[in-house]
């Protein structure tokens, strides 16, 4: 697949990234917005399975302070994830969002960006 971002070792694992020509907002259940940018990308990853897509957006256009959180995880075509979670008046929201602060050298076009569980909260596209 052209363009694809694969793991040296295990060339079958691949992720797409394709950018999203829309402004994303991504907002909490009560409507408060946490994020919105003009600048997304759509990772789509193949590996054991082909994986839902994921929206990533660049960090500096998330409008609520988020809280890294101690957890982390690995993943062998990406690096380590670190965890964020919110904490807003009324509850905390953990496990909120990820980031691969230090991918690996061949993963750096996700460098910068986060992701939010599609699950914990609601991302809007909008036409530009």
């Amino acid at each position: 697949m052209e363009g694809a971002i694969r793991r040296p070792d295990a060339p079958n694992h691949f992720m797409v990234l394709k950018p999203i020509n829309k402004r994303i907002v991504v907002r909490l259940s009560d409507g408060s917005k946490l994020a919105e940018t003009m600048n997304a990308m759509r990772v789509l990853e193949a590996g054991k399975t082909l994986y839902d897509p994921i929206v990533y957006l660049p960090m500096e256009d998330v409008l609520m302070p988020l809280t890294k959180q101690v957890n982390k995880t690995h993943c062998p075509l990406k690096g380590d994830a670190s965890y964020f979670s919110l904490e807003s008046r009324h509850e905390t929201l953990s496990d909120l969002a990820w980031s691969y602060e230090q991918p690996f050298d061949f993963s750096q076009d996700i460098k910068g960006l986060i992701a939010f569980y599609p699950n914990k909260v609601i991302i809007e596209e909008h036409p530009l």
